[in-house]
Parts: structure tokens; C-alpha cells; sequence
């Protein structure tokens, strides 16, 4: 079973606190990885917020072709920062041999292109840059976004916490928000791109259940967008979702639990907006999600919110502080992290509703 964790947080917060919050955890998950997701960075990337960074794990040939496609295509690396790493066969941690952060500038043809454009050029990067790795085994190329980096690993959580020193707190590495689970994909193949959280085009989802409708969402999300790709985990489809209901059609968020979990037909037939919801269910019916799962996610303007499956089958809690709020599968999760909050303030979501924490902490609660 997985285990997953979200901390967002007023000042910048070291990834320790991500471990802390998933080893309190740890009889819920299977020791298997550990992988994060940093965003609103601080400490040596602050200030870079708005220059893509790349997150990799690679051979030094992988390393060698990415830079090359990336520097042919005009980007040039204005920052590199390696983490100092700190090996020991005591470790229970299956390392590649390089780990890289690499900031970019974009290329000078970008200088007056929107928004929008920039955002489609990182994404055909990242796909080009994967699939240049891909076939020999170089390396895996996680995010190449702005003000994000991404780690995963495969191992002990605790040991590749050692491995990488994050349990040492500094300034150095830092972010306002850390999404992690601990649990590599150990119902198929272990892949490194299978371990969540996932990332695309600035959204962030991760989960803890399954998806019992995976083949159905797999066989529609191939031919809506060439950004939904590897399926190596079936909990991938409902970042894709999150990404189509969102930014290509353009949808408020709650209209993201219509699709995943519609109500039922009876219940559509009594609402206002009965026309709407059974325009969704009619249109949208591959892209709904079955089976036990709890989803935390986040969008690009950083508001995060978690919701559950239509039976409530996954647990999750929200606590939170006046500087913090945290999301966990697990309520120790949270003790372990803000043992001093008012744990009557805590929230337990129900099958229908979708918590959201905007960018000032406020928790709001939406009913479907």
C-alpha cells in the first residue's frame, strides 16, 4: 500500500519534514522508494522562479546527451547544483550513478513568446530529452519546469533520506511545498517514472489506492495529448485528467471530481446543474476512476487540494497550523510534524468533497 504527504507552508521548509511526515508512517508501506516534488523553491534556487530546472537521474552519457539536445535547442545552464551524496553499503538505496538540478535560461527565439508557448516548448523538451534516454537505459528525466525539482528513488525511505543528507536541515534546499510518498511500484515492473508524485506542465498529483479503470482511462488519455505517455502506474491517469479537465478544457477544479467520480444519475436528476453533469457523464465516461484511492494534487497557481473515491475506501486527514497545513494518509503523519496544532480542527474528507488550500493556507471545503 502507499503512503502520501503534503506540506504548504508561509516560509520555506526543508525536505526533512517530508521524511518525518512519511516515516511515522512507515508500517502503512513497503520500504520500497521514496519520491518527491518541490515547489515554490527556496534556498539556492529562489532566485531563478522564473528559468526552468531540470530534474534528472542519469548515467554520465544520459547527462552529456540531455545537455546537448537542451543547449542545440538554445537553452543555456545558468545554475547546477549536485547534491552531495553519501554512500554506504549499509544503505538499502538502488543509486544511478548522477543526480542534477540544472536551471536554464530559455532560448533567445523565446524572448517575446507567451506564456503559453514557453510552457509547450518545456514540455516537447522534457519528452524529447526522455526519449533520447530511454531506449539505452541513460537515465529519467523527471520535470523541466520552473521553479520545481523532483527526486525519486528506490529503497529505504529512511536510508535514501542518509543517502542524500536530507535529514540534516539547511537553508540551501527548500521549498514552500513538498508533495512525497513513500512506495515504489511494486505492483508492476519497478520503474523509476512509475513512483509518485507525478508532474506535468505545473501540475503535481500523487495517490494511495488503486485505479480499477486504468485501462479505460489509459486506451482514451493516448489520443488526447502527446504529454500522456508511460502508463507505468495506473495512479498516472489521474494526473492526466487533472491536466485535460483543467488546462486544455479550461474547467474549474471541482468539475475534476464530476469526472473521476460522478454522482449517480439519480442524484444529477435533482441539480440545478443537472444539464452540465450529465453532459460530463455522457462525454467524459472513460475518464472516470474506480477502486480504493485517495488523490492529493496540485495546480499551477499552487493551490493543492485532496479528494477520495465515491466509497471513501483510502484514509486522509488535514491538520494545520497558522504558518502550515499538512496532508497525510495517516494522522501520525501529521502529530509527527505539527504536534502543536488544534487537532480538533482536523479534517477527515468525505467520498464527496474536495478540500483545497489556496495560497494564504485558508482550507476550503467543497461538496460535490
Amino acid at each position: 500500500m502507499c503512503r502520501i504527504g503534503a506540506i504548504k507552508a508561509k516560509n520555506y521548509i526543508h525536505p526533512c519534514k517530508a521524511l518525518l511526515l512519511m516515516q511515522s508512517q512507515q508500517k502503512g508501506h513497503d520500504n520500497s522508494g521514496f519520491a518527491m516534488v518541490m515547489q515554490d523553491l527556496g534556498g539556492i534556487f529562489e532566485d531563478y522562479k522564473d528559468q526552468p530546472t531540470l530534474s534528472m537521474a542519469c548515467t554520465d552519457e544520459g547527462l552529456k546527451r540531455a545537455e546537448d539536445i537542451l543547449h542545440a535547442a538554445g537553452f543555456r545552464r545558468v545554475l547546477q547544483w549536485v547534491p552531495e551524496t553519501y554512500p554506504s553499503e549499509e544503505l538499502d538505496i538502488i543509486a544511478m550513478p548522477n543526480y542534477v538540478f540544472e536551471t536554464f535560461s530559455y532560448p533567445r527565439s523565446m524572448k517575446n513568446a507567451t506564456q503559453k508557448e514557453k510552457e509547450e516548448l518545456l514540455l516537447d523538451m522534457r519528452l524529447k530529452v526522455r526519449a533520447a534516454l530511454e531506449p539505452e537505459d541513460l537515465g529519467f528525466v523527471y520535470s523541466f519546469w520552473p521553479d520545481v525539482v523532483t527526486l525519486k528513488e528506490i529503497g529505504n525511505p529512511h536510508d535514501i533520506g542518509k543517502y542524500f543528507n536530507l535529514w540534516q536541515e539547511d537553508d540551501n534546499f527548500t521549498a514552500r511545498i513538498i508533495t512525497a510518498q513513500c512506495r515504489q511500484n511494486t505492483n508492476y515492473d519497478i520503474v523509476r517514472y512509475a513512483a509518485h508524485p507525478f508532474f506535468l506542465q505545473g501540475y503535481t498529483v500523487l495517490a494511495n489506492g488503486e485505479n480499477t479503470f486504468y485501462q479505460k482511462n489509459r486506451e482514451i488519455q493516448r489520443k488526447l495529448h502527446r504529454g500522456y505517455i508511460g502508463f507505468e502506474s495506473d495512479s498516472q491517469c489521474f494526473l492526466y485528467t487533472l491536466h485535460y479537465i483543467h488546462r486544455q478544457l479550461g474547467w474549474p477544479l471541482p468539475y475534476y471530481k464530476h469526472v473521476i467520480t460522478p454522482l449517480a444519475f439519480e442524484e444529477i436528476s435533482t441539480r440545478e446543474d443537472s444539464e452540465q453533469l450529465m453532459a460530463i457523464r455522457q462525454s467524459l465516461a472513460n475518464l472516470e476512476i474506480n477502486g480504493p484511492n485517495t488523490i492529493i494534487g496540485l495546480l499551477p497557481d499552487n493551490t493543492m487540494f485532496t479528494c477520495c473515491d465515491a466509497k471513501k475506501l483510502r484514509p486522509v486527514v488535514i491538520g494545520r497550523t497558522a504558518d502550515t497545513v499538512a496532508i497525510s494518509s495517516e494522522v501520525c503523519g501529521i502529530n509527527e510534524i505539527l504536534p502543536e496544532r488544534d487537532w480538533n480542527t482536523d479534517i477527515y474528507p468525505d467520498e464527496r468533497e474536495v478540500v483545497v488550500v489556496d495560497d494564504s493556507l485558508e482550507v476550503i471545503r467543497w461538496k460535490q
